[in-house]
């Protein structure tokens, strides 16, 4: 609901509601065109994708036909049945749902409409979720994992019986994951139980518009989209890099040299929205924040892993401008709108155009107002990002992942969770899911493999009671074999498989210990709870606390020290490197002509890397050789992202040991990757033994990657997550949790059986097709071997260059403790000598 500056829009207001008319003219403000045309399409009958800037108010728009229907909806009589829900609305975030709630409660209680509007997530007491089942509010505010749940009861028809619109919020984050396959199936249920309904999707930040039309609507006829309606303009983001005193880092993540700068913006605006990548990196910039916070400002933290009752209370905080800052993760990056928020600082680069202009959106939440960020690189490298994603911003370029194939392990899932709510007809149920658009292509054979597994298991497992879940009875219906089956489905739904986490629980230190009791401040993962010693400190929740010890399912912890800080790590925590700022990169890089706009640091650090060694061209692959200590490196800089490095590392390995190269190992970082070796791996390639264009040949990506894969952990691990998504593996049972060492056990075995007896089981198929998107990034490695083709510029040298020193000293990094930290600055002075020269050595 944002002030109209311009004249009411020439738009025909007779959909509009006499209460509304007036609720909008008494406060000055008139109905945006979009928001108009987005009521009329959807009082037609139509489904409708709105694409409109930050601040443009697309939240208004979206629920505008729900509130007018509901407006004029005739009261329900004395004793008459309790009505279904009307709208559903469907949000990536917990914080957003609840945001939502609180905007929509004002513009209700001031018209005074017989509206209800209720929230239904993880966070919701069970209390209120049974009395929401039996008496449903009007909107219901919630989370994909929540619907599933939803369709997955059997008084679902009920439940349903009177939806209309189903709202998605940020569609764009919804669907590029498992997630919003998941979802997929359920509106695919959903227009089963309702075939009338409608939805409407509302998003900011859209590379591929036709495909989230298509994802909106049913898929069972040719060319079949929702409605678009575009809106454009809203001020160009004052957007900044910030330019310190300080010496730019040549590697890592944590920006610890930009605090003070950081500071200093933060006491010039109201309220500032400090982004980072990680929880680790959150935890990090608060302590430090807190360390040089002079003028005891309040600044908060939030990220997923934190206590709900301490996010809750910041988000309360925040929405009361009680807060000057707030360090968070992508926890609050999605269309919260907190209108005293006038300065967003990015600590880190961004990864992403889309993500950056959705996350400075969260700056002066108003179209009309330019939002204001600050771009925090945290090394070098990261500098050159930056300044690309600043580039793509001023064009509005987005980058948001292309949609994949809907996943089979979710389809598992879903397929059960049908079940539980109803007996099924595998013929019905198969048109169904193929008229969710990740399901399109979907061919019955899989479908009836799909079914069979969680029938059986598969052939190697169906002697196994365990596994089967449904059985088809006489009258050709699927069910669920027993009720158990039902309720370990309720508690595993979901396809966001997070590492195991122990509860992290306050204590006092006593003679026989530690003592039980205490808050829980939020969770940490189990591996890097069992790494921890008695004794050992470590910052969470932007505390210094002391490891106590584990028992059970919780890490016991008092108040700590100072010193020797350990920061939690966090699977899974890190955004890739977009494709198209990967470009950007690579341009910026061939460009001396646009170094002017680089910190001199920088551009001077390009300027010796053109006069020791090369710059790579955009379209070429630069690949450095050169002798240090008694090993022999390669450094080469794709620009592909950490993912595809790593992957790129190992199959390179696996070549110049075939070679007799004799390699030591490899380390991958966002825009390069670095080989040692005992041979000199110059010379090799100079006497093509092997040549670089046989090492980088894109047949690795064949025998080379089935073999490394089937020798490694990596697939046992992506396994592990789609057995648990899947239901194979059930984290939870009634009264019980399963702890991560049993998962991964029972995990191993099964796969172990099934390689060895079932190598085309339907889970192994999801695994390698999981493992190919997620961890090994092969379709992006692809592209960048292909394209790097006839393009390999190998420039050898006698020492280290400039552009490598980033990736040279993140060798051995990880492991390094203690006094070994002296050791490492030591090694990292001299690395930068020899690149650059004694003055920036000692710098």
């Amino acid at each position: 609901m944002t002030r109209q500056e311009h004249p009411i829009a020439q738009v025909s207001q007779a959909a509009l509601p006499e209460p509304f008319v007036k609720w909008f003219a008494e406060r000055g403000w008139s109905p945006r065109a979009h928001q108009l045309e987005l009521l009329g399409r959807a009082q037609a009958g139509k489904s409708v994708l709105l694409i409109a800037p930050t601040g443009a108010g697309k939240t208004l728009a979206g629920f505008l036909p729900t509130l007018t229907d509901l407006a004029v909806r005739s009261k329900r009589k004395p004793g008459e049945a309790h009505r279904g829900i009307h709208t559903l609305y469907i949000s990536p975030l917990k914080a957003l749902a609840v945001d939502i709630e609180r905007n929509l409660g004002r513009p209700i209680a001031e018209m005074g409409l017989p509206i209800s509007v209720e929230t239904r997530t993880g966070d919701t007491p069970q209390h209120k979720r049974q009395r929401q089942k039996l008496v449903p509010p009007d909107v219901l505010l919630t989370t994909p994992e929540q619907l599933a749940l939803l369709i997955a009861a059997n008084d679902a028809q009920r439940f349903f019986k009177d939806l209309r619109y189903v709202i998605f919020d940020e569609l764009h984050s919804l669907v590029t994951s498992k997630r919003g396959h998941l979802l997929a199936l359920g509106l695919a249920r959903l227009r089963k139980l309702r075939p009338e309904l409608q939805t409407i999707g509302l998003s900011a930040t859209v590379a591929e518009p036709e495909q989230l039309q298509k994802w909106l609507v049913p898929q069972n006829r040719d060319a079949a989209l929702a409605d678009l309606i575009t809106v454009s303009g809203g001020a160009k983001p004052h957007i900044t890099i910030l330019d310190s005193e300080q010496r730019v880092p040549w590697a890592g993540h944590s920006a610890r040299y930009a605090v003070e700068d950081v500071y200093r913006a933060i006491k010039e605006h109201r309220t500032t929205l400090l982004f980072v990548n990680t929880r680790s990196q959150a935890e990090l910039l608060f302590q430090e924040l807190w360390r040089v916070n002079e003028d005891a400002l309040p600044i908060a933290l939030h990220h997923g892993s934190l206590d709900v009752g301490q996010r809750r209370r910041v988000e309360r905080a925040m929405a009361g401008n009680e807060l000057r800052a707030i360090v968070a993760t992508s926890t609050l990056d999605l269309g919260i709108d907190w209108g005293d928020v006038d300065l967003v600082v990015h600590v880190g680069a961004p990864k992403g155009a889309s993500r950056l202009a959705q996350r400075i959106g969260r700056s002066n939440h108003r179209m009309d107002e330019p939002s204001r960020a600050i771009l925090v690189p945290a090394n070098r490298f990261e500098v050159l990002e930056c300044r690309a994603a600043l580039e793509a911003n001023a064009v509005g370029a987005q980058d948001t992942p292309p949609l994949a194939v809907g996943a089979l392990d979710v389809l598992a899932q879903h397929i059960l969770g049908c079940a539980c709510g109803a007996p099924f007809d595998a013929d019905s149920l198969f048109n169904e899911v193929r008229s969710a658009e990740p399901y399109a292509t979907l061919d019955r054979s899989t479908f009836d493999r799909v079914v069979d597994f969680v029938a059986t298991g598969g052939y190697a497992l169906k002697t196994y009671e365990r596994y089967a879940r449904i059985r088809q009875n006489k009258d050709g219906l699927w069910r669920v074999s027993n009720p158990r089956v039902a309720q370990q489905y309720r508690l595993n739904v979901g396809t966001i498989v997070e590492m195991p986490e122990l509860n992290v629980r306050y204590v006092r230190q006593g003679r026989g210990g530690v003592s039980r009791g205490g808050a829980v401040l939020g969770k940490v993962e189990e591996y890097f709870a069992e790494a921890l010693r008695p004794g050992d400190n470590f910052l969470f929740a932007g505390k210094i606390l002391r490891f106590e010890g584990i028992r059970e399912n919780e890490c016991y912890v008092s108040n700590g020290s100072a010193a020797q800080i350990i920061v939690p790590s966090y699977a899974g925590g890190k955004f890739p490197l977009s494709t198209y700022l990967a470009d950007g990169v690579r341009s910026l890089l061939s460009d001396p002509s646009r170094w002017n706009a680089l910190p001199d640091q920088v551009s001077d650090w390009l300027r010796t890397q053109q006069e020791k060694s090369v710059l790579p061209g955009r379209g070429d692959l630069l690949v450095e050789t050169f002798p240090r200590g008694d090993r022999h490196y390669m450094v080469c800089y794709p620009f592909e992202g950490r993912l595809a490095h790593q992957t790129l590392g190992m199959l390179l390995t696996r070549r110049l040991e075939r070679a007799g190269a004799r390699p030591l190992g490899f380390v991958a970082t966002d825009y390069s990757l670095g080989v040692w070796a005992l041979d000199d791996l110059g010379v090799r390639f100079k006497s093509r033994k092997p040549s670089l264009s046989e090492l980088f040949d894109e047949d690795m990506l064949g025998d080379d990657l089935d073999a490394w894969l089937n020798e490694s952990w990596m697939l046992k691990r992506m396994f592990r997550n789609c057995a648990v998504i899947a239901g194979l593996i059930e984290k939870k049972f009634p009264g019980q949790e399963k702890n991560g060492r049993q998962i991964t056990v029972s995990a191993d075995l099964i796969y172990d059986v099934l390689r060895a007896h079932e190598p085309d089981h339907i889970l192994l198929q999801a695994t390698r097709a999981d493992a190919a998107a997620g961890l090994l990034d092969v379709r992006r490695l692809g592209d960048m071997l292909s394209r790097i083709r006839g393009r390999i510029v190998h420039k050898p040298l006698e020492r280290i260059s400039p552009l490598a020193v980033p990736v040279m000293l993140e060798i051995g990094k990880e492991s390094v403790k203690g006094e070994a930290n002296d050791t490492l600055l030591a090694e990292a002075a001299t690395l930068i000598e020899e690149a650059m020269g004694p003055e920036e050595g000692s710098a």
